[in-house]
């Protein structure tokens, strides 16, 4: 058998067994601790970075259920979307963690162009609100952006009110709005369910829409509607037809009553008149109170009739 040459015999032969023995320590040591970063920065990377603009998939976001906007319009989603293909997403939205994803606080518009434009990731902003806060931030970005219709605007300030307490003028503030303009928004919730969708699809102006508030009966108020989509009528119009149909428009019940309480008055007119030999009227403000006029022609007759009441005592 040929004999070994020195580097035959192996490293451990020229530097000893003992100083191998620790390099193979010193080897696997450093070798955990590359796996213990690389596990830390998997980890890191996993958190989400609050503030500041970072890129996430979009299969990662997701809509937020309660946002004020419901009416998102095809036609103008595309547009947004070709200009998405050409230019990218130029504002992030403003996202939030809710579990394994990020739910929208702000820019679900954006959220949907994207996914018609084909886009794999968006840009975003992480941010950690309460539930009024998301709401309240949703409506703000909606009504500063004009991107809400009257009747998604005016269930958002229900619900703020509703949910959180809010009053009014506070509402106001919010939303840098008057009151004046917070209770008119919410008037229009008072129409006939048919109306509102009519005043959503833009059938309808919202002017239209705070006419029509003048008519109590809904069915009505849809006929109306119906009228002013069909007709093509101004608001001025409509108010005019809504103030005539107002003065017509008196229930049968107390019209009956009325002509009952007439027929008494003139009755007693007939008495009063048979008693003073003069013509008397009596004019009925309301249900308790009036004014009985007794007419004279002359000095005497006006002597006269002084004499008769005096004669009641």
């Amino acid at each position: 058998m040929a004999k070994r040459t020195g580097l035959g015999k192996g490293l451990g032969a020229i530097f000893g067994d003992e100083v191998m023995e620790s390099a193979a320590e010193d080897h696997q040591q450093q070798q955990q601790k590359n796996e213990y970063l690389v596990e830390q920065q998997g980890k890191q990377s996993k958190e989400p970075e609050y503030g500041k603009e970072i890129y996430l998939k979009l299969s990662s976001i997701e809509p937020n259920l309660h946002q004020p906007r419901k009416d998102f319009r095809e036609e103008s989603l595309l547009e947004l979307a070709e200009s998405m293909k050409e230019y990218g997403v130029l504002q992030p939205l403003l996202v939030q963690k809710q579990g394994d994803l990020y739910e929208i606080i702000a820019g679900e518009r954006r959220w949907r162009a994207a996914k018609l434009a084909g886009l794999k990731e968006v840009p975003v902003v992480i941010r950690e609100y309460g539930k009024q806060q998301t709401m309240e931030i949703a409506l703000i970005e909606n009504v500063q952006r004009e991107d809400l219709n009257p009747i998604e605007e005016a269930r958002a300030y229900q619900r703020l009110m509703q949910e959180f307490e809010l009053k009014q003028d506070e509402i106001a503030a919010r939303v840098a709005k008057n009151r004046v303009t917070i209770t008119n928004s919410m008037r229009l919730l008072k129409l006939d369910e048919k109306v509102q969708d009519m005043l959503i699809q833009n059938e309808i102006s919202s002017g239209h829409a705070r006419a029509l508030l003048g008519i109590e009966d809904k069915e009505l108020q849809f006929q109306l509607a119906g009228k002013i989509a069909a007709e093509n009528l101004s608001v001025r119009e409509v108010e005019k037809l809504v103030k005539s149909l107002s003065k017509k428009k008196e229930p049968k019940e107390k019209k009956g009553e009325e002509e009952s309480v007439l027929l008494i008055f003139r009755e007693l007119e007939e008495r009063m008149k048979t008693a003073m030999g003069t013509k008397v009227s009596i004019n009925k403000k309301d249900k308790n109170k009036g004014r009985v006029e007794i007419e004279y022609y002359s000095e005497a007759e006006l002597e006269r009739i002084v004499e008769l009441i005096e004669s009641i005592r």
